[in-house]
């Protein structure tokens, strides 16, 4: 079976977008202040926030509707440095990198084709 993500649109306190991939039984979560990036490239601060529950794939309430669901593909993995795709709307290929502080999430210039 796939592992799944969704991206939640998140609209308190500040508007953001809620970046959660499934992983373990739990939900690996991320906020993105600005949003995903869309231009090849193009870096966005990733805040990592504690893990969510399975629930939360379906999950929406007043202030978080979903953006975008699907199934998630990992091609690479390092301790500094996460290479995967959203199988989603669209397919897109990000990169979650650590930074000294915390994370940044990449679009990648290599995009899947489609």
């Amino acid at each position: 079976m796939r592992p799944a993500f969704v991206l939640h649109d998140h609209r308190r306190p500040r508007p953001h977008l809620d970046l959660r991939l499934e992983e373990d039984g739990v939900l690996r979560s991320w906020a993105v202040p600005r949003g995903m990036p869309t231009t090849p490239g193009e870096n966005r601060l990733a805040i990592a926030v504690p893990d969510h529950a399975m629930d939360h794939l379906t999950y929406t309430d007043a202030d978080k509707s979903i953006a975008d669901t699907g199934w998630w593909e990992e091609h690479d993995r390092t301790e500094r440095r996460l290479l995967f795709t959203l199988h989603g709307s669209e397919s897109r290929r990000y990169a979650l990198i650590r930074t000294g502080q915390g994370w940044l999430l990449h679009l990648t210039k290599d995009q899947p084709p489609g």
